[in-house]
């Protein structure tokens, strides 16, 4: 199992279209992935779940990756974190 703590820069946060590349990115991998915003945990690979986060810009996220692919799948989703999800 692999965590990473990432700060979300994108100026809308993970809002519709982020989001759905976010999940459609870890949908991707075999791995178990979850996302963590304060207290709260959910599965990173359901939209519906991640928007409950309501993550905005500067919100401080954990990602973890737990599976076969946790590594590829963490690089995948932080470099997609890095590059504002290309907005």
């Amino acid at each position: 199992m692999q965590t990473i703590t990432l700060t979300i820069n994108n100026p809308t946060g993970l809002h519709a279209r982020p989001a759905t590349l976010f999940t459609q990115t870890a949908a991707k991998f075999k791995s178990k992935i979850m996302i963590k915003k304060g207290e709260k945990a959910v599965d990173a690979k359901s939209i519906l779940k991640l928007l409950t986060l309501a993550v905005k810009q500067g919100a401080e996220i954990t990602l973890t990756a737990d599976g076969e692919d946790e590594a590829q799948a963490l690089a995948a989703l932080t470099e997609l974190i890095a590059s504002n999800f290309g907005e």
